[in-house]
């Protein structure tokens, strides 16, 4: 169970050390694995505190329900299925991080109204008002994906981490980083479709 703490250095940039495993995050996580924690709250929380902002909750208030979408993880990580293609851990993440908004908002709305009940009110009606599709995440998700490729990074030689990059994230032809690399084109394709599944097993988006 990752501690408030944990989820508050989860806020910075940095990577872990630890030693990584080519098993799903997921399944670390049903393990109870403390390290697969540590690198949930690494990866995830800044998109965490991206929603809660979006969802206009006030930066003081975040910490408190960043920890309370932790622990609805915890106890609930072994309800999530990925029962369609479109069922994702991010998309779960979500609902989650929406309902404990929301939860909060509606606590502050039992209060008096001198200590911002009505706002509160007003906010938690807000919530379910606010369309998934208005958010600009493409940034945000950008940043999760450098996070969980630098901890995935030591577990590939470089030459097929730079197979993958360069046809990834520079967006070159195959054929062009297998010459310049001396592989052939289809042992390019190879390496980035590795590095691509131990990626997405890394952000719980697919199994062992």
């Amino acid at each position: 169970m990752p501690s408030h703490k944990q989820a508050q250095r989860g806020h910075g940039h940095g990577s872990l050390s630890d030693s990584s495993t080519s098993r799903s995050l997921l399944a670390r996580l049903r393990d109870d694995d403390s390290q697969a924690w540590d690198r949930l709250v690494s990866l995830y929380t800044p998109l965490v505190y991206f929603w809660c902002q979006k969802l206009n909750l006030p930066e003081q208030e975040i910490p408190d329900v960043v920890q309370e979408v932790y622990k609805a993880v915890h106890s609930n990580i072994d309800r999530f299925r990925k029962d369609r293609a479109q069922d994702t851990f991010r998309g779960w993440l979500r609902t989650i991080t929406r309902s404990k908004v929301a939860d909060h908002y509606r606590r502050c709305s039992r209060q008096p109204q001198a200590s911002g009940g009505s706002v509160a009110h007003r906010r938690m009606a807000e919530v379910a008002d606010v369309e998934d599709d208005g958010f600009d995440e493409e940034p945000v998700y950008n940043a999760l994906f450098l996070r969980a490729l630098e901890l995935i990074r030591g577990e590939f030689q470089e030459r097929t981490w730079q197979a993958f990059w360069r046809t990834t994230v520079d967006s070159q032809p195959a054929n062009d980083v297998a010459e310049e690399l001396s592989m052939r084109p289809g042992a390019v394709r190879v390496a980035k479709s590795r590095v691509l599944q131990r990626l997405r097993r890394e952000l719980g988006e697919s199994p062992d």
